[in-house]
């Protein structure tokens, strides 16, 4: 039977509620994972009926926290739920959560322990895995700052298609906050120039495309460079199809893990894997990480029992492909959105998050024809909200002044967004196709 709408009438786990809990909930809710409780059985399950209802009722679980009404909805990764799910799931509660016919379960889907990394369910096992040294945590510490180094085994270069981030299984999770990773590799000074003058405004695109596929070692400069970040709430980063990141014979990572302490002694060690494009493979386009925040535009200060609203920009010097969304505050942040103002004037809000969470930085990526292709001179404007009342919950202290700081009881303000430049004329030859694919798809 159906209500009006199309929502079942009589709501049962095994016909109607594991469906929605395979697709949104068990990456996190399955043993060894970061989440206190399983969701793969009815068994499981039962027990937590009234706490669930609780959650997703408020919209707080799955962790997915953009305003559904305004900006770009399609992402590769969208795991949130529908109106009609969320009705379903308090339903199947108020009914005093039935089983139904168990035999009627979806087939279970087949995980990866807690010890892989997220990735290999669709990637298989990494090529090649950077091991950090182990940090112990004590039960009662100001926040630490690990700053180690590992090496990356490999006797070529290689094209990176995807990385992740991975602490030591759930207990390694507890205590790691986030973690940022630099690239230590010599590039040619040709290559840096040309960068140079990109992120200026002052070369194409195509001046680094060049660069980058020759990237000799005549006169090389060490450099250091943001490569990848993680915090909870994100698996890993897959580049888009024909992008990626060049890595050399002799490259270093440098990774700087935040850890806070929880009560109890806890060891982590940090690894980050690394998936490579073919042998002699080489992608079309490099991928650059670009902060998006405050800090480009003027200080974060954020005075006692206030809330506060703050913003910061970056202008494409090149035309671009913005992959994804990922706002990162502290426990302050309330809200936050991104827009794009093109050359003409004209301005559009991308994405706006208006239930931002610090426990889930959500890395929200945007399907291939749904990421803003942009042109060059488009401004990326952000604005972050910051409630340091007594109204926020999260909030440790609203008597406090608040400033910028890597402590999570101090504030940031940034998207970490990855980005695509390309060429005048691959920009102006996407934008036609995607024009004639939404022209198609329409008639």
């Amino acid at each position: 039977a159906q209500q009006a709408g199309g929502a079942p009438a009589d709501v049962t786990f095994a016909e109607h509620i594991a469906p929605i809990f395979q697709r949104s909930c068990q990456e996190c809710h399955r043993p060894d994972s970061m989440a206190p409780m399983s969701l793969l059985s009815y068994e499981e399950a039962r027990p937590w009926a009234r706490s669930i209802k609780a959650r997703v009722a408020a919209r707080e679980m799955p962790p997915w926290y953009l305003d559904k009404t305004i900006g770009i909805q399609e992402f590769i990764n969208d795991i949130s739920l529908s109106d009609e799910e969320i009705d379903a799931i308090v339903r199947w509660v108020d009914a005093g959560a039935p089983s139904g016919d168990l035999s009627r379960m979806p087939p279970p889907l087949e995980w990866p322990s807690g010890e892989s990394f997220r990735l290999e369910d669709e990637l298989g096992p990494p090529d090649t895995v950077v091991r950090f040294p182990p940090f112990t945590m004590p039960p009662v510490a100001q926040d630490t700052f690990f700053r180690p180094f590992g090496d990356i085994d490999i006797d070529e270069p290689r094209w990176v298609r995807a990385a992740e981030t991975k602490p030591a299984g759930r207990q390694g999770r507890r205590i790691a906050h986030h973690a940022s990773a630099y690239l230590h590799q010599p590039e040619s000074t040709d290559f840096l120039e040309a960068e140079r003058e990109l992120l200026a405004g002052q070369a194409a695109a195509a001046a680094v495309l060049q660069t980058s596929r020759a990237r000799s070692s005549a006169d090389p400069v060490d450099t250091r460079e943001m490569f990848t970040e993680w915090a909870q709430g994100k698996s890993g980063e897959i580049y888009p199809e024909d992008t990626g990141k060049l890595v050399k014979p002799g490259a270093r990572m440098e990774v700087q893990i935040h850890y806070h302490a929880v009560g109890e002694e806890i060891t982590d060690q940090l690894e980050i894997g690394l998936w490579f494009y073919p042998r002699g493979v080489t992608p079309r386009y490099s991928v650059t990480y670009v902060s998006i925040g405050t800090q480009n535009n003027k200080p974060l200060h954020i005075p006692p029992h206030s809330v506060t609203v703050h913003q910061g920009s970056f202008t494409l010097p090149a035309p671009a492909i913005l992959h994804n969304f990922q706002p990162h505050m502290h426990y302050r942040g309330s809200a936050f959105s991104m827009e794009a103002i093109y050359p003409d004037g004209v301005r559009e809000l991308l994405n706006h998050a208006d239930r931002f969470s610090n426990d889930w930085h959500v890395s929200y990526i945007y399907e291939p024809d749904a990421a803003p292709l942009l042109p060059r001179g488009t401004v990326l404007q952000i604005t972050a909200w910051h409630d340091n009342t007594s109204a926020n919950r999260n909030n440790p202290d609203p008597r406090q002044w608040v400033a910028y700081g890597p402590r999570t009881v101090d504030e940031m303000a940034h998207s970490n967004s990855q980005i695509i430049f390309v060429t005048d004329e691959d920009y102006e030859r996407m934008r036609a196709e995607r024009q004639a694919r939404q022209s198609q798809n329409q008639n």
